[in-house]
């Protein structure tokens, strides 16, 4: 392999006279090149001429060509702390002036937004997208929330020692490889064999557009799928709390759905990005009937993560609700979701305790439950309702088109259970049986509800969390 055919093989792939190249490279993978690497940089040189800058990733030990390019007379070395760039040619300090100024590593005012910006390429020769930095760029102007800030202290282009900061700046694992299929299948890139080289040549603002777009509509683009990867799940996981932060309701997941154990709920309510849960039940019990020293520990647990306790939900009427209320206040809960059929006694008293209380429709209609409640909300005129949807179907009624509109649930709602069933009872998933849910959060979305919406509340769901969560996503996607 000599240098007049690397050169030929570069202007194949559309490298020309005045052409501006960012080079990621494995010399090695070329094979044998007579008189050594240098020869592949001067074939760069050859195709782009005097008025073409060469760009290198210059931010570790990233290869002899690398070190080539930094050592050619005249090269310069972008300031920045973190994902710097050394350039030779023309448009060199143009590309790389005041990048430690800017407030991203990869974004805006960098030297691989420039390069976009000026119509540049992207070469990666033997290798693939993962050494793409460029990638990191669509992250950071996307504005991704899995990215982190990180601080340098460093010495800028004057001698001064600063202290800056960089947004947006990428984690660990990308699943980059995968965007092989959307650059070639939209022309953004073009692929060719040089030696024994795989090498790929990408219009890096062609790449922006393309990567761009996608990246708006799928903002996990560059996140792989694997379950074992922890590095996108947790990246998967800063995703979807992105987009539940971004609704007015808050969503809690019942304790049944999130798990068994309190730490398998923890760590399932952290692969979904999730905060917040509603104590149904643990290990199989009622948790309202577990001892109080249980109950606390399991709350002090929860919150040791950063999961807020919404709320702990009976499925009857308390015998004695003075000692109820008393294991709630050890255990530091707040608020009591329970049955509205014969409450008004319990909630007097769990009310004068200090609770929050909010009734949920059990076995009755949507009459009789909006007629009890109003007798309840004249004594007690904060109490609020939570709406089960599922057992307004047990009680033979089209929840939003008739139980919700006839009961006038709409000023007194305070959670909404999200889950579904059919007429026979058996749970189905969203969307899938009788209880109108994604009509009932479409209406509820529309008024910007506040308050809680409790995946699983109140009924069985036929599949675990993950399944639950990726149909509510999927949901509100659809609305």
């Amino acid at each position: 392999m000599n240098r007049k055919e690397i050169a030929e093989g570069l202007k194949a792939l559309g490298l020309k006279n005045g052409s501006i190249v960012l080079l990621h490279s494995s010399f090695l993978s070329l094979g044998k090149v007579e008189n050594g690497p240098g020869e592949v940089i001067k074939a760069f040189l050859d195709v782009i001429g005097r008025k073409g800058t060469i760009l290198v990733p210059a931010f570790g030990q990233l290869g002899v060509l690398v070190d080539e390019v930094k050592r050619l007379p005249g090269a310069i070395v972008s300031s920045c702390p973190v994902g710097c760039v050394a350039a030779y040619g023309p448009a060199a300090k143009e590309l790389c002036k005041d990048h430690w100024k800017a407030e991203t590593a990869h974004g805006k005012d960098t030297p691989y937004t420039r390069l976009a910006e000026k119509g540049g390429f992207i070469c990666l020769l033997g290798v693939d997208q993962d050494r793409n930095t460029s990638l990191h760029s669509i992250e950071a102007l996307l504005e991704l929330p899995y990215l982190r800030t990180v601080t340098k202290t460093f010495k800028n282009p004057n001698g001064k020692e600063v202290t800056q900061s960089y947004k947006f700046y990428p984690g660990p694992h990308r699943d980059f490889i995968g965007l092989d299929r959307l650059l070639l299948d939209s022309g953004a890139m073009k692929i060719r064999r040089i030696g024994n080289a795989q090498v790929r040549m990408i219009e890096s603002a062609h790449m922006f557009d393309v990567l761009l777009a996608a990246g708006r509509d799928c903002p996990d683009l560059v996140l792989c799928n694997n379950p074992e990867c922890a590095d996108c799940v947790r990246q998967h996981a800063a995703i979807y709390a992105d987009e539940m932060e971004r609704e007015a309701f808050q969503l809690t997941v019942s304790s049944r759905l999130a798990g068994r154990y309190i730490p398998e709920m923890i760590e399932n309510l952290k692969r979904q990005g999730i905060r917040r849960i509603e104590l149904d039940y643990l290990q199989g019990k009622i948790c309202a009937s577990l001892p109080a020293e249980k109950l606390a520990a399991a709350v002090r647990e929860l919150k040791a993560d950063n999961i807020e306790v919404t709320g702990i939900r009976l499925p009857v009427i308390p015998d004695e609700p003075e000692k109820l209320a008393e294991k709630l206040r050890q255990a530091e809960i707040g608020r009591v979701v329970m049955p509205l059929a014969g409450s008004a006694k319990a909630v007097k008293v769990l009310k004068k305790a200090g609770l929050t209380v909010s009734l949920y429709n059990a076995a009755q209609t949507a009459k009789g439950a909006a007629l009890e409640f109003a007798g309840i909300r004249k004594k007690d005129p904060d109490t609020l309702f939570t709406f089960d949807a599922a057992n307004f179907v047990k009680a033979g009624e089209m929840p939003f088109l008739y139980s919700y509109r006839v009961g006038r649930f709409g000023k007194v709602v305070g959670q909404l259970d999200v889950a579904d069933c059919t007429w026979d009872g058996a749970p189905a998933a969203l969307a899938c049986g009788n209880a109108e849910i994604k009509e009932l959060v479409s209406i509820l979305r529309c008024r910007n509800f506040s308050g809680y919406c409790c995946l699983g509340g109140g009924s069985v769901y036929p599949g675990d969390l993950n399944e639950a969560a990726e149909n509510f996503r999927i949901l509100l996607k659809n609305m």
